[in-house]
Protein backbone atom coordinates (compact mmCIF):
# COMPACT_ATOMS: atom_id res chain seq x y z
CA UNK A 1 0.00 0.00 0.00
CA UNK A 2 1.37 3.79 -0.55
CA UNK A 3 1.61 6.13 2.10
CA UNK A 4 -1.92 7.94 2.76
CA UNK A 5 -1.60 11.39 1.63
CA UNK A 6 -4.62 14.34 1.92
CA UNK A 7 -6.47 14.67 -1.45
CA UNK A 8 -6.89 18.14 -2.10
CA UNK A 9 -7.25 20.01 -5.71
CA UNK A 10 -3.82 22.13 -5.28
CA UNK A 11 -2.05 20.91 -8.39
CA UNK A 12 -0.68 23.89 -10.17
CA UNK A 13 1.19 22.40 -13.11
CA UNK A 14 -1.81 21.17 -15.90
CA UNK A 15 0.31 18.06 -16.60
CA UNK A 16 -2.55 15.78 -17.86
CA UNK A 17 -4.79 18.34 -19.86
CA UNK A 18 -5.13 17.38 -23.17
CA UNK A 19 -5.64 19.33 -26.49
CA UNK A 20 -8.45 17.13 -27.16
CA UNK A 21 -10.54 17.81 -23.98
CA UNK A 22 -13.29 19.69 -25.66
CA UNK A 23 -13.98 16.78 -27.74
CA UNK A 24 -14.09 14.17 -25.27
CA UNK A 25 -16.22 16.08 -23.24
CA UNK A 26 -18.51 15.24 -25.88
CA UNK A 27 -17.80 11.60 -25.91
CA UNK A 28 -18.23 11.40 -22.16
CA UNK A 29 -22.11 13.25 -22.65
CA UNK A 30 -22.85 10.42 -25.17
CA UNK A 31 -21.50 8.05 -22.97
CA UNK A 32 -23.21 9.43 -19.47
CA UNK A 33 -25.31 6.95 -17.76
CA UNK A 34 -23.67 3.51 -19.76
CA UNK A 35 -20.68 3.37 -17.65
CA UNK A 36 -18.60 3.77 -20.41
CA UNK A 37 -15.72 2.67 -21.48
CA UNK A 38 -16.98 -0.66 -20.13
CA UNK A 39 -19.82 -2.45 -21.38
CA UNK A 40 -21.52 -3.51 -17.96
CA UNK A 41 -24.88 -2.75 -17.09
CA UNK A 42 -25.50 0.79 -15.37
CA UNK A 43 -25.38 0.63 -11.58
CA UNK A 44 -26.21 2.73 -8.44
CA UNK A 45 -22.59 2.27 -7.74
CA UNK A 46 -20.90 3.54 -10.43
CA UNK A 47 -21.18 7.39 -11.23
CA UNK A 48 -19.76 9.36 -13.30
CA UNK A 49 -17.90 12.52 -11.76
CA UNK A 50 -17.07 15.66 -13.51
CA UNK A 51 -15.21 19.02 -12.15
CA UNK A 52 -18.23 20.63 -10.79
CA UNK A 53 -19.48 17.60 -9.09
CA UNK A 54 -16.45 15.95 -7.73
CA UNK A 55 -16.60 17.61 -4.31
CA UNK A 56 -19.93 16.10 -3.40
CA UNK A 57 -19.61 12.80 -5.35
CA UNK A 58 -15.97 12.03 -4.16
CA UNK A 59 -14.52 14.51 -1.70
CA UNK A 60 -17.89 14.43 0.81
CA UNK A 61 -19.00 10.76 0.11
CA UNK A 62 -15.43 9.51 0.89
CA UNK A 63 -16.21 10.61 4.43
CA UNK A 64 -19.04 7.83 4.94
CA UNK A 65 -18.63 5.51 2.05
CA UNK A 66 -14.85 4.37 0.89
CA UNK A 67 -14.49 6.13 -2.80
CA UNK A 68 -12.55 4.01 -5.56
CA UNK A 69 -11.33 6.67 -8.68
CA UNK A 70 -11.27 5.05 -11.74
CA UNK A 71 -9.28 8.15 -14.32
CA UNK A 72 -9.42 7.25 -17.79
CA UNK A 73 -10.33 8.25 -21.57
CA UNK A 74 -11.91 7.06 -24.40
CA UNK A 75 -8.47 6.69 -26.65
CA UNK A 76 -6.71 4.59 -24.02
CA UNK A 77 -6.95 0.54 -24.34
CA UNK A 78 -6.11 -0.78 -21.19
CA UNK A 79 -8.57 1.60 -19.58
CA UNK A 80 -11.53 -0.29 -21.96
CA UNK A 81 -9.77 -4.28 -20.68
CA UNK A 82 -9.91 -2.15 -16.84
CA UNK A 83 -13.07 -0.41 -16.33
CA UNK A 84 -16.09 -3.18 -16.88
CA UNK A 85 -13.92 -5.14 -14.31
CA UNK A 86 -13.99 -2.38 -11.69
CA UNK A 87 -17.83 -1.75 -12.88
CA UNK A 88 -18.64 -5.73 -12.28
CA UNK A 89 -17.06 -5.38 -8.47
CA UNK A 90 -18.34 -2.30 -7.93
CA UNK A 91 -22.19 -3.75 -8.43
CA UNK A 92 -21.55 -7.03 -6.24
CA UNK A 93 -19.99 -4.90 -3.97
CA UNK A 94 -23.50 -3.58 -3.08
CA UNK A 95 -22.44 0.11 -1.75
CA UNK A 96 -19.55 -1.09 0.66
CA UNK A 97 -18.14 0.99 -1.78
CA UNK A 98 -18.62 3.50 -4.85
CA UNK A 99 -16.82 3.81 -7.90
CA UNK A 100 -16.46 7.26 -9.69
CA UNK A 101 -15.43 7.37 -13.23
CA UNK A 102 -13.45 10.39 -14.43
CA UNK A 103 -12.94 11.49 -18.26
CA UNK A 104 -9.22 12.92 -17.67
CA UNK A 105 -9.84 14.94 -21.15
CA UNK A 106 -13.02 15.91 -20.57
CA UNK A 107 -11.83 16.79 -16.98
CA UNK A 108 -8.23 18.10 -17.18
CA UNK A 109 -7.92 19.57 -13.48
CA UNK A 110 -9.04 16.38 -11.72
CA UNK A 111 -6.78 14.50 -13.51
CA UNK A 112 -3.87 17.35 -12.88
CA UNK A 113 -4.96 17.04 -9.18
CA UNK A 114 -4.65 13.33 -9.29
CA UNK A 115 -0.94 13.62 -10.95
CA UNK A 116 -2.80 11.00 -13.95
CA UNK A 117 0.11 10.91 -16.49
CA UNK A 118 -0.40 7.54 -17.17
CA UNK A 119 -4.11 6.40 -17.51
CA UNK A 120 -5.62 3.59 -16.50
CA UNK A 121 -4.82 5.29 -12.87
CA UNK A 122 -7.18 3.98 -9.98
CA UNK A 123 -7.21 5.63 -6.55
CA UNK A 124 -8.82 5.01 -2.93
CA UNK A 125 -10.13 7.91 -1.81
CA UNK A 126 -11.14 7.03 2.21
CA UNK A 127 -12.23 10.19 4.65
CA UNK A 128 -11.28 12.43 2.64
CA UNK A 129 -7.60 10.93 1.71
CA UNK A 130 -6.02 9.55 -1.13
CA UNK A 131 -4.76 6.01 0.44
CA UNK A 132 -3.52 3.99 -2.52
CA UNK A 133 -3.33 3.68 -6.07
CA UNK A 134 -2.11 1.79 -9.12
CA UNK A 135 -1.60 2.65 -12.66
CA UNK A 136 -2.82 0.18 -15.37
CA UNK A 137 -4.68 -2.43 -16.32
CA UNK A 138 -4.80 -5.46 -13.65
CA UNK A 139 -6.71 -8.88 -13.64
CA UNK A 140 -9.37 -9.22 -11.51
CA UNK A 141 -8.26 -11.52 -9.03
CA UNK A 142 -5.46 -8.85 -8.28
CA UNK A 143 -7.86 -5.84 -8.20
CA UNK A 144 -10.24 -7.99 -5.56
CA UNK A 145 -6.99 -8.30 -3.52
CA UNK A 146 -6.03 -4.57 -4.11
CA UNK A 147 -9.49 -3.57 -2.78
CA UNK A 148 -9.75 -6.12 -0.01
CA UNK A 149 -6.53 -4.06 1.39
CA UNK A 150 -8.12 -0.70 0.91
CA UNK A 151 -11.03 -1.75 2.83
CA UNK A 152 -9.24 -2.84 5.40
CA UNK A 153 -7.44 0.85 5.67
CA UNK A 154 -10.84 1.94 5.47
CA UNK A 155 -11.66 -0.31 8.95
CA UNK A 156 -8.52 1.03 10.19
CA UNK A 157 -10.15 4.53 9.34
CA UNK A 158 -13.32 4.10 10.51
CA UNK A 159 -14.92 4.77 7.60
CA UNK A 160 -17.09 1.73 6.13
CA UNK A 161 -20.44 2.06 4.21
CA UNK A 162 -23.62 2.52 5.39
CA UNK A 163 -24.36 -1.05 3.45
CA UNK A 164 -21.97 -2.21 6.37
CA UNK A 165 -24.15 -0.52 9.09
CA UNK A 166 -21.05 1.78 10.07
CA UNK A 167 -21.88 5.41 11.08
CA UNK A 168 -19.16 7.20 9.59
CA UNK A 169 -16.00 8.70 10.87
CA UNK A 170 -14.17 7.83 14.22
CA UNK A 171 -15.06 10.66 16.51
CA UNK A 172 -11.52 13.18 16.55
CA UNK A 173 -10.09 10.86 14.00
CA UNK A 174 -7.96 13.20 11.39
CA UNK A 175 -7.25 12.06 8.17
CA UNK A 176 -4.15 14.03 8.21
CA UNK A 177 -3.26 11.82 11.19
CA UNK A 178 -2.51 8.77 9.33
CA UNK A 179 -0.09 10.83 6.58
CA UNK A 180 3.91 11.03 7.20
CA UNK A 181 4.58 14.81 8.54
CA UNK A 182 6.46 15.99 5.76
CA UNK A 183 3.59 15.21 3.42
CA UNK A 184 1.11 17.28 5.61
CA UNK A 185 3.74 20.31 5.81
CA UNK A 186 4.64 20.51 2.23
CA UNK A 187 1.62 19.94 1.24
CA UNK A 188 0.26 22.75 3.53
CA UNK A 189 2.61 25.08 2.33
CA UNK A 190 1.95 24.48 -1.50
CA UNK A 191 -1.95 25.52 -0.68
CA UNK A 192 -0.58 28.57 0.96
CA UNK A 193 1.51 29.13 -1.95
CA UNK A 194 4.78 29.28 -0.03
CA UNK A 195 6.65 27.32 -2.78
CA UNK A 196 10.41 27.88 -0.87
CA UNK A 197 8.95 26.24 1.97
CA UNK A 198 7.53 23.42 -0.16
CA UNK A 199 10.86 23.03 -1.16
CA UNK A 200 12.69 22.91 1.55
CA UNK A 201 10.38 20.60 3.44
CA UNK A 202 10.62 18.48 0.46
CA UNK A 203 14.33 18.18 0.04
CA UNK A 204 14.77 17.66 3.60
CA UNK A 205 12.66 14.72 3.48
CA UNK A 206 13.97 13.26 0.51
CA UNK A 207 17.45 13.47 2.54
CA UNK A 208 15.81 10.78 5.06
CA UNK A 209 13.89 9.10 2.16
CA UNK A 210 15.30 9.20 -0.83
CA UNK A 211 13.16 5.99 -3.04
CA UNK A 212 9.89 8.04 -2.04
CA UNK A 213 8.30 8.74 -5.16
CA UNK A 214 5.60 11.08 -3.92
CA UNK A 215 8.12 13.15 -2.64
CA UNK A 216 10.38 13.33 -5.89
CA UNK A 217 7.37 13.97 -7.96
CA UNK A 218 6.37 17.24 -6.24
CA UNK A 219 9.71 18.82 -5.34
CA UNK A 220 10.24 18.28 -9.06
CA UNK A 221 6.84 20.48 -10.05
CA UNK A 222 7.51 23.07 -7.21
CA UNK A 223 10.99 23.52 -8.60
CA UNK A 224 9.39 24.21 -12.03
CA UNK A 225 7.05 26.40 -11.08
CA UNK A 226 9.74 28.24 -9.15
CA UNK A 227 11.70 28.51 -12.52
CA UNK A 228 9.11 29.00 -14.65
CA UNK A 229 7.79 31.87 -12.56
CA UNK A 230 11.46 33.93 -12.72
CA UNK A 231 11.28 33.43 -16.45
CA UNK A 232 10.29 36.12 -19.06
CA UNK A 233 8.81 33.97 -21.56
CA UNK A 234 8.69 36.40 -24.47
CA UNK A 235 12.73 36.70 -23.89
CA UNK A 236 13.40 33.00 -23.56
CA UNK A 237 11.69 31.82 -26.56
CA UNK A 238 13.49 34.73 -28.73
CA UNK A 239 17.34 33.19 -27.33
CA UNK A 240 15.90 29.86 -28.24
CA UNK A 241 15.12 30.69 -31.25
CA UNK A 242 18.42 32.33 -32.00
CA UNK A 243 20.60 30.35 -30.14
CA UNK A 244 19.58 26.29 -30.66
CA UNK A 245 22.80 25.33 -29.47
CA UNK A 246 22.43 27.81 -26.13
CA UNK A 247 21.44 25.32 -23.29
CA UNK A 248 20.12 27.87 -21.05
CA UNK A 249 17.80 29.21 -23.53
CA UNK A 250 16.43 25.42 -24.62
CA UNK A 251 15.83 24.31 -20.71
CA UNK A 252 14.15 27.65 -20.40
CA UNK A 253 11.89 27.47 -22.92
CA UNK A 254 11.67 23.60 -22.35
CA UNK A 255 10.13 24.66 -18.31
CA UNK A 256 7.77 26.66 -19.76
CA UNK A 257 6.67 24.21 -22.52
CA UNK A 258 6.39 21.79 -19.24
CA UNK A 259 4.48 24.24 -17.04
CA UNK A 260 2.03 24.33 -19.89
CA UNK A 261 1.66 20.78 -20.11
CA UNK A 262 2.90 20.40 -23.72
CA UNK A 263 5.13 16.86 -21.83
CA UNK A 264 6.56 15.55 -25.83
CA UNK A 265 7.64 19.09 -27.07
CA UNK A 266 9.75 19.99 -24.23
CA UNK A 267 11.27 16.48 -23.81
CA UNK A 268 12.36 16.78 -27.92
CA UNK A 269 13.56 19.85 -27.42
CA UNK A 270 15.91 18.80 -24.29
CA UNK A 271 16.76 15.75 -26.71
CA UNK A 272 17.66 18.02 -29.32
CA UNK A 273 19.90 20.27 -27.21
CA UNK A 274 21.51 17.01 -26.16
CA UNK A 275 22.27 16.37 -29.79
CA UNK A 276 23.67 19.29 -30.81
CA UNK A 277 26.14 19.86 -28.62
CA UNK A 278 29.23 18.19 -26.02
CA UNK A 279 30.52 18.40 -22.64
CA UNK A 280 29.81 20.10 -19.64
CA UNK A 281 26.83 21.80 -22.32
CA UNK A 282 25.16 18.59 -22.80
CA UNK A 283 25.67 16.85 -20.08
CA UNK A 284 23.62 20.04 -18.14
CA UNK A 285 20.87 19.34 -21.11
CA UNK A 286 20.99 15.86 -20.15
CA UNK A 287 20.53 16.54 -16.39
CA UNK A 288 17.55 19.06 -16.61
CA UNK A 289 16.00 16.35 -18.78
CA UNK A 290 16.39 13.70 -15.64
CA UNK A 291 15.22 16.16 -13.58
CA UNK A 292 11.89 16.63 -15.60
CA UNK A 293 11.79 13.01 -15.79
CA UNK A 294 11.45 12.97 -12.25
CA UNK A 295 7.76 15.05 -12.63
CA UNK A 296 6.34 11.34 -13.59
CA UNK A 297 5.54 8.26 -13.40
CA UNK A 298 9.30 5.74 -13.99
CA UNK A 299 6.39 4.15 -16.23
CA UNK A 300 5.02 6.50 -17.63
CA UNK A 301 5.14 6.29 -22.10
CA UNK A 302 6.11 9.46 -22.80
CA UNK A 303 9.19 9.17 -20.06
CA UNK A 304 10.03 5.24 -21.77
CA UNK A 305 10.09 7.18 -24.89
CA UNK A 306 12.00 10.00 -24.02
CA UNK A 307 14.43 7.68 -22.43
CA UNK A 308 15.33 5.43 -24.75
CA UNK A 309 16.00 8.72 -26.51
CA UNK A 310 18.46 9.97 -24.58
CA UNK A 311 20.25 6.31 -24.38
CA UNK A 312 20.52 6.21 -28.13
CA UNK A 313 22.40 9.48 -27.97
CA UNK A 314 24.61 9.21 -25.40
CA UNK A 315 25.68 5.42 -26.63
Amino acid sequence: MQQPRDFSLYGAVDLAARQAAAQRRQQADRNAGTGAPGNGEASAFVIDVTEETFNAEVAARSRTTPVIVDLWADWCGPCKQLSPVLEKLATEAAGAWVLAKIDVDANPRLAQAFQAQSIPMVVAIIGGQMVDAFLGAMPEAQVRQWLTQVLSVADQLGVVSAADGAAGPQAGLSPADAMPPAYVEAQAAMERGDLDAAASVLEKALAETPGDPILKSWLAQVSLIRRVSSYDEAAARRAAAAGPGDVDAQVRVADIEMAAGRTEEAFDRLLGAIRRTSGAERDRARLHLIELFDIFPPDDPQVKRARTQLTALLF
